[in-house]
């Protein structure tokens, strides 16, 4: 077991340290672990870090919880992602806010090439339900890992369909992972960690409040590239995160219904509001994610045979030879240069014909 994961836990525990916070302290002071190893006065001195946020962290009371939630990841295999680590999700990584460290039980691909994130009311109709599966099933082809919640309704019926049809699923919790929530699911998670994961960012013992969901749903926005909300009522924890994601430069579909639809009202809004695009089948994702091309659209394009590359731009083509279609974020992860150095090189190299860019921030290879 890593010895930092000790200092790791310890630091996601200090009250009023949250993911922003805890990666100035460690940005700051050099490392989790040199975080408690600083004096006072030099943490006083961090931005926002005030005299009793300072204390909490010198403190130490926090460590004796770090050390049992320890025992329990050894004994129950759970695996555990700092936001450093080159396995953390690189989606979930460039958002400000996101958790510094997450626990995962299962074996699922948290940085699978596509990913959607499938959220919407409990109080799922039958009309919700027969789109839910007819999206899910429309997945397959682009073997897209499905997020959601683990909640009656719309979330429960993303994570089967995707159970039934071969497809990851993650379920991301509003607890620790020595629960289930609602109980009702305990066979579905089991399911689910077969074919996917659990995953959250609370320690064990942590009750399934109703403060710990909203929390939750930044980490279902911010591990996809976009989010679709099959039915919602006019508030809730999906607008919650069609909004979140909104923020995290996701793309987000709406599911359009009736106007006197009680649970078609939050879709129809964000669509109306410009904060949905609106879907009516899997065509319209993949026309907008640029996903699918038509066939009249895949035209050939020579660019210049002996175009000269410098060594990043190489290293970029190298890479998109192996992802002939890839997101930025998924770009990022891999190559290693920053999201400002990506984003320069891709203009460069679209300019001298060599990739085009797609909807949904996704870059295409035009060479072989």
């Amino acid at each position: 077991m890593d010895p930092q994961l000790k200092y790791q836990i310890a630091l996601s525990l200090i009250p009023g340290v949250g993911g922003i916070t805890a990666k100035k302290l460690i940005s700051y002071c050099g490392g989790v672990e040199a975080v408690f190893k600083e004096k006072k006065a030099a943490l006083v001195k961090i931005p926002g870090i005030g005299d009793n946020l300072a204390k909490a962290v010198l403190g130490g009371k926090v460590f004796d919880r770090a050390e049992k939630e320890m025992q329990f990841i050894e004994k129950h295999r759970i695996q555990t992602h700092f936001f450093l680590d080159k396995d953390y999700p690189a989606r979930l990584k460039h958002c400000e806010d996101g958790p510094i460290l997450i626990f995962v039980k299962g074996n699922a691909n948290l940085n699978a090439q596509r990913i959607l994130s499938i959220v919407g009311t409990r109080n799922i109709t039958d009309y919700g339900r027969d789109k839910c599966n007819e999206l899910v099933e429309g997945l397959l082809p682009h073997n897209a890992l499905v997020v959601s919640g683990l909640a009656y309704g719309v979330d429960a019926c993303a994570h089967k369909k995707a159970l039934e049809v071969g497809l990851e699923t993650v379920a991301v919790l509003g607890h620790g992972l020595d629960r289930i929530y609602p109980p009702l699911h305990q066979q579905l998670a089991r399911r689910i960690v077969g074919q996917g994961a659990l995953l959250t960012d609370f320690i064990t013992e942590t009750k399934p409040d109703r403060e710990n969901f909203p929390k939750r749903n930044r980490v279902i926005a911010g591990l996809c590239d976009a989010v679709i909300v099959v039915e919602a009522a006019d508030s809730g924890g999906a607008l919650i995160t069609a909004n979140i994601a909104n923020s995290y430069n996701r793309d987000v579909f709406a599911l359009p219904g009736r106007t006197t639809d009680p649970f078609s009202k939050g879709c129809n809004v964000l669509i109306k509001i410009n904060k949905a695009n609106l879907l009516e089948s899997v065509a319209d994702l993949e026309y907008i994610m640029g996903w699918e091309l038509k066939k009249d659209q895949k035209k050939a394009i020579q660019p210049a045979l002996f175009t000269e590359l410098d060594a990043d731009e190489e290293k970029l083509v190298d890479f998109l030879r192996k992802n002939p279609e890839a997101g930025i974020d998924f770009i990022v992860a891999n190559v290693g240069f920053t999201v400002s150095k990506t984003s320069a090189l891709l203009l460069g190299l679209e300019f001298k014909g060599i990739l085009k860019p797609l909807p949904g921030k996704v870059y295409k290879l035009l060479i072989t």
